[in-house]
């Protein structure tokens, strides 16, 4: 996932299309819907800021963790406790808030 942006809170808000954005602001609305006001863009860019940094320690994981085929493998040739301690590692390192 990518840190959001102001687009992103727009589409959150329901709208798919119909402005432009430039410098980081609306330039211009030309949707059929009605143009949500800057406080409301910035408070759901505010919230989905806030679930993007909630969910760091899953962005951290799925970088520390094997791969499919190594875990699989080491599975395989240590068995299924050997591989949970491996998960157990990557995960007391970064423990869900």
């Amino acid at each position: 996932m990518i840190k959001p942006t102001l687009l992103d809170a727009i589409h959150a808000l329901g709208i798919d299309g119909g402005f432009k954005i430039k410098d980081g602001k609306v330039a211009k609305w030309y949707s059929e819907k009605k143009q949500p006001s800057d406080e409301a863009i910035q408070s759901k860019l505010k919230e989905l800021q806030a679930d993007y940094d909630a969910k760091k320690y899953q962005r951290d994981r799925k970088v520390a963790y094997p791969s499919i085929e190594d875990q699989l493998d080491k599975i395989y040739h240590s068995g299924i406790d050997e591989w949970k301690k491996d998960i157990k590692a990557v995960k007391d390192k970064f423990p869900k808030p």
